[in-house]
C-alpha cells in the first residue's frame, strides 16, 4: 500500500522567526503518528532553523525549488549539495508558478529532476493545465507532455520513487479546486502514463498528490478518491490548524 504524503508548499511567506514558530505550533498538533508521511517546505532563508525544529519528530524537510548544477557562477541559485547539507528530504519541482511565472520550461524541469535524483533528493513533481488547456480539452495532453519530457532520462528504479502533483494551474491560489472526481481522473491519467513508460508494477508504486486550494473542509474529498496519495497544501499550509486537519483527512 502506498504511503499518504502530504506536504505543505509555504511558498515566498515567513520570515525565519514565523517560520520556526508555525513549525514549532504544527509539530505540537500532530500524533505521534500521522498516518502519513509530512513534509514542510519552508523558504531557502528558513530551512536551517526549520529543520532544527523537525530534528526528532515525524515532520520531514522540504525545498520549494532547486537548481540543477551543484556549484559553479550562478547567482541566486541553490544547488542539490547545499539542499542534502541542511537535511532536506524533498524538494518541489516544476512548481506552477514557477513554470509560469518564471519560465521554466519542461526541459528545466526534466534537469532539475536528475539533479535531485542525484543528490539523493526526492522530488515531488508538479504537472497540471491551465485554464484555456481545460477549456479546450487538453488537460489529459498536456499533463502527458510534462510527463514525458519530465521522466525520459529518469530509470524506472527512479521514477518509482517520485511524487507526482497533479496542480490544475487554474486551481492554484485560486479558492477554486477541481472536483474531487476530475482530480481522480487526472491522477489515473498520470499514473496510466506511467504505465506505458515503465510498467504497472512503477505505475502502482509513484505516488500521486492532489494540489490546488486543498483546505481542512474539502481536503478528506480529495483525499478519499481512489488513486490519490495526498495532497500539496500551499495557504492552508500556513496555519498549523488547517494543515494538521488535512494530515488526518489523509490517514487510512
Amino acid at each position: 500500500m502506498r504511503i499518504p504524503i502530504v506536504a505543505g508548499n509555504w511558498k515566498m511567506n515567513k520570515t525565519v522567526g514565523e517560520a520556526v514558530a508555525l513549525a514549532k505550533e504544527l509539530t505540537e498538533r500532530l500524533p505521534a503518528d500521522p498516518g502519513a508521511e509530512v513534509v514542510v517546505c519552508p523558504p531557502f532563508t528558513a530551512l536551517y532553523s526549520v529543520g532544527q525544529i523537525l530534528v526528532g519528530t515525524t515532520v520531514l524537510l522540504g525545498a520549494q525549488n532547486l537548481f540543477w548544477e551543484e556549484h559553479g557562477a550562478f547567482t541566486g541559485e541553490v544547488s542539490p549539495l547545499m539542499l542534502q547539507d541542511l537535511g532536506v528530504r524533498y524538494v518541489i519541482v516544476g512548481h506552477s508558478e514557477r513554470r509560469t511565472i518564471l519560465r521554466e520550461t519542461d526541459e528545466d524541469v526534466a534537469r532539475k529532476l536528475m539533479a535531485a535524483f542525484k543528490a539523493r533528493l526526492s522530488p515531488i513533481l508538479c504537472v497540471g493545465e491551465s485554464l484555456s488547456e481545460r477549456e479546450a480539452g487538453q488537460e489529459e495532453a498536456v499533463v502527458a507532455r510534462q510527463l514525458t519530457a519530465a521522466l525520459a532520462p529518469l530509470s524506472a528504479a527512479a521514477v518509482a520513487q517520485l511524487v507526482i502533483a497533479y496542480e490544475p494551474i487554474w486551481a492554484i491560489g485560486t479558492g477554486h479546486s477541481a472536483a474531487p472526481q476530475d482530480a481522480a481522473t487526472m491522477a489515473a491519467v498520470i499514473r496510466s502514463e506511467v504505465a506505458a513508460r515503465f510498467g504497472n508494477a512503477v505505475a502502482e508504486k509513484v505516488r500521486v498528490q492532489y494540489g490546488g486550494s486543498v483546505n481542512a473542509q474539502n481536503a478528506a474529498s480529495f483525499l478519499h478518491q481512489d488513486g490519490i496519495d495526498g495532497a500539496l497544501v500551499g495557504g492552508a499550509s500556513l496555519k498549523a490548524v488547517d494543515f494538521a486537519a488535512i494530515v488526518q483527512a489523509a490517514r487510512r
